[in-house]
């Protein structure tokens, strides 16, 4: 699976590395990916996020229902 975000839709971008030399490679820039667990009161659980460090952030400015609340209208399943 690749790396990608549940709240921002953060993926990775592709670009290219260019050498000295200036031949050039195919590279990926991945997206930071981290694995987050929060405790949703609403619903009396806990909930395991997938989420770039921007998204970690998001939801601590707006609050864990929230940010359940956008994920679960981009039609990801929590």
């Amino acid at each position: 699976m690749s790396a990608h975000c549940q709240l921002t839709g953060a993926r990775p971008g592709f670009g290219n590395r260019v050498s000295h030399s200036h031949r050039r490679t195919s590279r990926r820039f991945d997206p930071n990916i981290q694995r987050k667990r929060y405790w949703l009161p609403g619903e009396g659980r806990y909930v395991r996020l997938t989420l770039s460090t921007k998204a970690i952030k998001t939801v601590d400015a707006i609050g864990i229902e929230a940010a359940v609340a956008r994920i679960r209208a981009r039609g990801v399943r929590v």
